[in-house]
């Protein structure tokens, strides 16, 4: 199944809506990004893809992507450099395991919207909304091959 196609369009409402909800009360920004397949590390894929939707460029390095290769099973959660030095350093395994969880009932839009949730949870902690916050990042899931 093709990336574009693996979430239906009612499920893909349903996490950009995760998104703008984690979005609420933190200057933190989320991604979502959908491959059919990684050939290479998953860590490696999504840090190539983290810079190429320029979420390197946040004022507050505060972005965080949610990727997944559907066809090839594999997904990674990554985070800025601002948020990396604030969080503990389990906290992306810790939202993994409850990812997966879900994963293997084949939950996905269930899964995802928890892990952008609880990612959304710390981000207000560590990165409070502002009074001149504006959202740096779309809140659309993006697509590659």
């Amino acid at each position: 199944m093709s990336a574009k196609k693996f979430f239906t369009p009612d499920q893909q409402k349903s996490i950009q809506k995760s998104i703008a909800n984690a979005e609420l009360n933190t200057s933190g920004e989320i991604r979502v990004h959908i491959d059919d397949k990684c050939k290479e590390a998953v860590l490696d894929k999504a840090a190539d893809t983290f810079h190429m939707l320029k979420m390197d460029k946040t004022d507050l390095r505060n972005g965080v992507l949610f990727y997944l290769a559907v066809s090839d099973h594999k997904f990674a959660i990554l985070g800025d450099k601002g948020i990396n030095e604030k969080v503990p350093e389990d906290f992306w395994d810790n939202i993994k395991i409850v990812m997966l969880e879900h994963f293997k009932k084949q939950q996905f839009t269930e899964g995802l919207c928890k892990g952008i949730e609880m990612a959304g949870e710390k981000l207000k902690v560590n990165f409070p909304l502002q009074s001149n916050d504006t959202n740096e990042l779309t809140d659309e899931l993006s697509f590659g091959k």
